[in-house]
């Protein structure tokens, strides 16, 4: 018997795995002068990474905060238009700290979602990345952090702040595998939301000349 029904669908709001009911994205210092200095990957790498998280955002319409560091004081410049593109109607929070969990602004926006699970980014993975997750465990949420958008000064800086999160307790996720997650079964009446943005993600692969399989 052909298998062409999707099986029954879980409780999105309760379902112990990620649903567009259930969880709410951060996405921190997505800004030109973190890109500059990261190490640990390239920036076109990254981009992959967090523009597909930014997709996903706005096809699941899924809670989202953006966040920024230093553009009041006039140290930096905002987020890269390509995330504000896929986010065109999401102001930004900017901090004076590195820690966007010391922020009231931020930590008022991530509670106003009413989600228990973080799905979180930024750069640096070191710094702006680890240290809201750390506060963000202790505070109850389940945190999970984006290693394919994310990038650090250097690969130790970068493998040694993952290890301190998962350590922590956090659950370290890519962004396809997060989008599979939402989408959860190709047989739902809404799988081309996922179906569009995992194929726009390997065409952006390709065209940087690391496709699928090489």
């Amino acid at each position: 018997m052909p298998k062409v029904q999707p099986e029954p669908i879980r409780d999105p709001d309760t379902d112990r795995l990620l649903t567009p009911s259930n969880c709410a994205i951060a996405l921190i210092d997505y800004q030109p002068e973190q890109f500059s200095t990261v190490g640990s990957t390239t920036r076109k790498e990254i981009f992959l990474g967090v523009i597909t998280l930014a997709k996903l955002s706005r096809a699941y319409e899924i809670p989202t905060v953006l966040s920024t560091v230093g553009v009041d004081l006039g140290v930096n410049t905002g987020t890269i238009s390509e995330i504000k593109d896929e986010l065109p109607d999401l102001e930004e929070i900017d901090r004076t700290g590195v820690n966007s969990w010391e922020d009231a602004d931020f930590r008022a926006a991530i509670e106003a979602t009413g989600r228990k699970k973080i799905v979180i980014a930024g750069l640096w993975t070191e710094v702006c990345l680890t240290f809201p997750t750390l506060d963000l465990l202790a505070e109850g949420y389940e945190v999970y952090p984006v290693i394919d958008a994310v990038g650090g000064v250097s690969d130790d800086a970068h493998n040694s702040a993952i290890t301190r999160m998962v350590t922590a307790g956090a659950h370290p996720i890519t962004s396809l595998a997060f989008g599979a997650e939402l989408m959860r079964n190709w047989a739902r009446s809404d799988s081309d939301r996922y179906r569009t943005i995992i194929n726009d993600y390997f065409s952006r692969k390709r065209a940087i000349g690391d496709s699928f399989g090489n």
